[in-house]
């Protein structure tokens, strides 16, 4: 079964035919909020929203060891994890769809493994390559056969926030080689790996990153409402196609 993890500006799928609800325990506290469960077209899926069905969960405040932990209890075996992000690289522009390849991890005191406590093995993952080939190769696939213009890799920094970057901060980001900018990107994609879970992301640029474009003395907070409504209606397109096989 297939899982999708609604960030910014997708906390719903609106050709899902919803068949159940369902709040969902674990043993790492609850998640983000109840999980939805469908079709969609032909495919069985499971939806849930990042940062609750309000959005009211702030980035680093998400519990994503129970997130992920739920959706692979409910028989989920590959997620498509739904992102906002800023763009660093001038080549990327808001409105874009991305599908990154590689992650950098800026995060800090977040749980990030299900490997500790008390009589817990010292275990290590390969994370060589972050994101499952096979799922990205299934998503291009879907787009190209949707006609929707998706941006095969890009190495994507994931940061604490829940503020925005200083300009300074995104130079730094370039200089280390990211082309993009996002709060939710890890541990997500470590903690499926650790449970055995396809996981891909689907970044939707929302806008340009600190001291880029637009963005170059402000991030225009109030446009990107408008940017990511537009997109969306694009990833549920990809994810439609997607669930057609």
């Amino acid at each position: 079964m297939l899982a999708i993890i609604g960030g910014s500006g997708l906390t719903k799928l609106g050709s899902m035919e919803v068949t159940q609800r369902r709040v969902a325990r674990t043993p790492y506290g609850e998640p983000s909020g109840a999980l939805t469960f469908g079709r969609i077209r032909a495919a069985e899926v499971v939806f849930l929203a990042r940062h609750g069905y309000g959005h009211t969960i702030a980035p680093h405040e998400v519990n994503y060891r129970a997130n992920l932990w739920a959706l692979k209890d409910a028989g989920a075996d590959a997620v498509i994890s739904v992102a906002s992000v800023g763009a660093i690289r001038g080549a990327i522009a808001p409105g874009a769809l991305v599908l990154p390849h590689q992650v950098i991890d800026y995060t800090w005191g977040r749980r990030s493994t299900y490997f500790e406590g008390p009589g817990a093995p010292v275990t290590h993952v390969d994370f060589t390559e972050p994101y499952s080939a096979p799922l990205r190769s299934r998503i291009l696939k879907a787009a190209r056969e949707a006609s929707e213009t998706v941006i095969d890799k890009g190495v994507y920094a994931a940061t604490q926030g829940p503020r925005l970057e200083t300009a300074a901060e995104i130079d730094r980001l370039e200089r280390d080689g990211a082309d993009l900018v996002g709060m939710t990107g890890m541990p997500e994609a470590v903690l499926a790996r650790e449970i055995s879970l396809e996981y891909a992301a689907l970044a939707v640029v929302a806008n340009y990153a600190a001291g880029r474009g637009e963005s170059e003395h402000a991030v225009p907070l109030d446009r990107i409402g408008a940017v990511l409504e537009e997109a969306m209606g694009r990833v549920r397109r990809i994810i439609e196609k997607l669930c057609e096989t």
